[in-house]
């Protein structure tokens, strides 16, 4: 059976210096539009009372590329994203609002803060050449790295610049052959202490890459603090900024293919897989304020402690790598299930009592005579509620068959 699916394809492009500086300008064009468009509903509301949206921005760019010779080198399709861009920027806000969240009006972006450029329609300003080669239009023939080859059918184009570097995304849609497997099913409860623990006994170490290189990190920071008061384009500052910026690369590199290759491999061995559905911007949510009533003084939040938890839980990258694990499962007929993680490391795995256990306490024991790592009691919880979902009542039942 075949199912539709849409895959992301990144590549490292290698422009020479002068389309280098080509890209840069139109990032740059890029960026001036958002931040005009910006202006211009902003202006209008204020002085009249009128929202503007995108249709209306979106008319007027025609006769502006009349006289910006600037904006009129930028594909016409890729201008048109930019305001659909600051559009849902808007929408995102108004929906903050109606939640009731803390909004965070749609902001102005600034120097070397506009990254990425789309052209929605492939073909229509950028084409693939047979010479291997990413054509761009008033930029020219792009070398790119091609390590795998571009499957299905290209939807969109994407160019990102990362530091120094130029990226190219294509998004692709495509189908899949779905062929129904057997194979052991595994639940998997990820924490910090192990990056994931198994019901199978099996832990997986935590490799805390952000954590490792936070004092290399921290001095190029202090570098760059040292030339702040230099001029943007001074070469120092550049040294400076471009060190910080490969640095938070290289550790957001690391991290991925550690992701990659972990949920490569529970799809591999395993039909069934059974995780939390972790709320994770929760767990990563910002500590309140406490204000004493009578005095108005604020107390100790514990803010602290939890902005470092929030940074060891954002360092795993619990979202990227469930996310992973989501879309390969599909791809290789396995079957992936997200379960209510409330009260799982509390739940005897063998008799199922509960008991109120603090985090420090890193061990399982119970008057049942389980006694197993805490982790792995709670893996093995994930998955009998997984099992009981699907209406399998004991692990005797599988291999599951992976696919419906």
């Amino acid at each position: 059976m075949k199912e539709p699916g849409r895959k992301n394809l990144e590549y490292r492009l290698y422009p020479t210096p002068a389309q280098a500086k080509l890209l840069d300008k139109q990032l740059e064009t890029c960026r001036g539009l958002y931040n005009a468009a910006l202006t211009e509903r902003r202006e209008a509301y204020r002085m009249v009372g009128k929202s503007i949206n995108y249709f209306d921005q979106a008319g007027q760019l025609r006769e502006i590329r009349l006289f910006d010779s600037d904006l009129a080198k930028v594909n016409f399709s890729a201008a048109q994203d930019v305001l659909r861009r600051l559009d849902k920027a808007y929408k995102a806000f108004f929906t903050r609002c109606a939640r009731g969240e803390t909004p965070g009006f749609p902001r102005y972006k600034g120097k070397g803060r506009y990254h990425s450029i789309t052209w929605p329609s492939y073909g229509d300003g950028c084409k693939l050449k047979a010479s291997g080669k990413l054509y761009i239009q008033n930029v020219g023939e792009i070398r790119f790295k091609q390590h795998r080859n571009v499957t299905g059918q290209i939807k969109t184009v994407t160019i990102r610049k990362q530091g120094p570097h130029y990226y190219v995304v294509f998004s692709c849609q495509y189908e899949f052959e779905v062929a129904p497997r057997s194979g052991p099913a595994v639940g998997i409860d990820v924490g910090l202490e192990f990056f994931s623990s198994q019901s199978d006994n099996v832990q997986i170490a935590n490799p805390r890459y952000y954590r490792k290189s936070e004092k290399r990190l921290a001095k190029a920071q202090r570098k760059l603090e040292r030339v702040k008061h230099l001029p943007k384009f001074d070469p120092a500052k550049r040294k400076a900024r471009k060190a910080v910026a490969c640095s938070h690369k290289k550790i957001r590199n690391q991290r991925r293919d550690f992701l990659h290759k972990q949920s490569r491999i529970l799809v591999k061995g395993y039909s069934l897989i059974v995780v939390e559905d972790l709320q994770v911007k929760n767990l990563t949510r910002r500590a309140k304020p406490v204000q004493d009533n009578e005095t108005g003084e604020y107390l100790p939040n514990g803010a602290s402690a939890k902005s470092g938890l929030a940074k060891s839980i954002l360092d795993a990258g619990w979202s990227t790598f469930i996310n992973m694990l989501s879309y390969k499962a599909a791809e290789a007929g396995s079957k992936l299930i997200k379960v209510n993680p409330r009260g799982t490391s509390q739940t005897c795995p063998d008799c199922g009592a509960t008991r109120k256990k603090e985090l420090s306490e890193r061990w399982h024991s119970c008057e049942c005579g389980c006694s197993i790592p805490r982790d792995i009691a709670a893996a093995r919880v994930i998955l009998a509620v997984g099992l009981h979902s699907l209406g399998i009542q004991s692990l005797e039942a599988v291999p599951f068959q992976g696919t419906e």
